[in-house]
């Protein structure tokens, strides 16, 4: 029997799964690692640490399916996109990688758009405006502020095409992460010269871009070793986390939506062609459906807000925590017990600045409307809401742009409480449906390994035979019209607080 393993590189762990070819998870296990943030706003990782947990949750899995070495004939990568992984001709890493999360750039995106000649010329070219996120103005910022490092500089890649090399040999990536650097040609599928050459970057900075089924290449001697395989796994281009997730519920066709509620929130809709938002608040990236793309919205601290909120406030008690360690559902059943609305409390979830619709490095998050009367339970389930609220707002503009939504499906740590599901519903104003196998894109990249070994003859169809949906929250007529009552009041909040945001980055300068 072939098995297909799909590993994610994440923001705060690595996820590791082992699936047969019916797509039936035979064993999976995960790592932590911690995320530094030297400066407000600043967000980056050792690239190491997403070796030893590679290591460490691909032999746990074997261990735990009762695996053979040579069983498994595939691996697929998935990880956190945007993030710099910067290194020098010998394969050495020059500093810490710069994480999709990180807000330094936002003088080397003006520097950007400048040089490709304005927003609208820069959007022709490669679908996107410039973004603190993306990883071209990480590039920059080396060139501008590390200039001895940049001087050392040979190659950069992407989080999880770092993991690639260090199990191939070589330097890849695939088209639906390459996206994301702000450097690929999205409508052709390559890497765009005519950028490069106003950004004054050589190409050969860059790896090869595959589509992601494609094989990328073969486990080396010392890879095999040290994870327990053989040196006839291959390893395919697989993709990043957004569109890894949107792979593993299925949404592989026009009219599905994905919700995704993990340290990060996305809202993902397939689409056949490159539609553009001409204004830039939605990105347009390529697939990992081969010769297909999607349109995505982003706000960039989704769950990652509650968790947040957990760390500061819930950790000491011990009827949600033990050992410093919060018990979530226990938490989110506290929030339910305030009512909807959390009695006049907003939340803005721009812990780490935002991206849609707002497009901000400067936003900061904030509690608005607190009272005496306010509870810790009336702060969470505010929390809660003006998340989902933020996944409206990502929603809306896609309706506005008229992208159809016959079906949601919510996936990530956030979907799985069935009360946060419903929120989704009623806020978002359609059915949202839970998945039977909601492993989040470490089970996209695995179908996509499988695919890639010829076991399915596309990712469509690998899909279509494995991929399930495992009920389904409608919208509660009680909480639809206070939630769209409340839904304005929250999206007023951020225009009354951008000069205050503007104020706080000049003093925090």
């Amino acid at each position: 029997m072939s098995v297909f393993l799909g590993i994610d590189i994440g923001t705060s762990g690595t996820k590791t799964i082992a699936i047969d070819p019916s797509g039936r998870v035979l064993a999976g296990a995960t790592a932590a690692y911690p995320c530094e943030h030297p400066r407000p706003l600043w967000s980056e990782q050792d690239p190491e640490h997403w070796w030893t947990a590679t290591v460490d949750t691909v032999r746990q899995v074997l261990t735990k399916a009762k695996l053979k070495r040579g069983e498994v004939s595939g691996i697929g990568l998935s990880g956190q996109m945007h993030g710099s992984v910067f290194l020098d001709k010998r394969g050495k890493v020059l500093r810490p990688a710069l994480l999709w999360n990180d807000q330094r750039t936002a003088a080397e995106c003006e520097e950007i758009t400048e040089r490709a000649g304005g927003r609208k010329r820069l959007v022709k070219l490669v679908a996107n405006p410039a973004l603190t996120g993306f990883q071209a103005p990480k590039i920059l910022w080396l060139r501008n502020h590390e200039p001895k490092r940049f001087g050392r500089l040979a190659h950069v890649l992407l989080p999880k095409d770092d993991v690639r090399r260090r199990l191939t040999g070589e330097l890849a990536t695939e088209v639906s992460d390459a996206s994301g650097t702000l450097l690929l040609d999205v409508a052709k599928r390559q890497w765009s010269k005519p950028l490069l050459s106003k950004l004054e970057l050589d190409d050969s900075l860059l790896p090869t871009v595959y589509e992601s089924e494609d094989v990328t290449g073969r486990l080396t001697a010392e890879a095999a070793d040290s994870l327990g395989l053989t040196t006839d796994c291959v390893v395919v281009g697989g993709a990043g986390d957004c569109a890894a997730g949107a792979i593993g519920n299925g949404i592989v066709q026009k009219g599905l939506v994905n919700t995704s509620l993990g340290t990060s929130g996305v809202v993902f809709a397939h689409s056949d062609t490159p539609e553009v938002d001409p204004a830039g608040r939605l990105h347009t990236f390529c697939h990992a459906v081969r010769g297909k793309w999607h349109q995505m919205g982003v706000t960039l601290s989704a769950a990652g807000s509650l968790g947040w909120f957990a760390d500061a406030l819930c950790r000491s008690d011990p009827s949600l925590a033990a050992d410093g360690v919060v018990d979530f559902e226990k938490l989110i059943a506290e929030a339910a017990d305030a009512p909807v609305g959390a009695e006049g409390l907003y939340f803005l979830p721009y812990l780490a600045g935002e991206r849609t619709p707002h497009a901000d490095p400067h936003a900061r998050g904030a509690f608005v409307g607190l009272t005496l009367g306010h509870t810790r339970a009336h702060l969470a389930r505010a929390v809660l809401e003006g998340v989902t609220y933020s996944l409206l707002d990502c929603l809306d503009l896609m309706r506005q742009l008229g992208v159809p939504v016959k079906q949601i499906r919510a996936t990530g740590g956030g979907a799985k409480s069935p009360f946060w599901r419903q929120m989704q519903a009623d806020v978002l104003g359609a059915p949202v449906h839970a998945m039977r196998a909601d492993e989040g894109p470490a089970y996209g990249v695995a179908l996509l390994a499988a695919v890639g070994c010829g076991e399915f003859a596309s990712i469509t169809e690998a899909c279509d035979a494995t991929v399930e949906t495992a009920g389904v929250s409608k919208p509660a007529a009680r909480n639809r019209r206070p939630y769209a009552d409340r839904v304005g009041v929250y999206r007023s909040l951020y225009s009354h607080l951008r000069p205050a945001y503007e104020a706080i980055a000049r003093l925090s300068a």
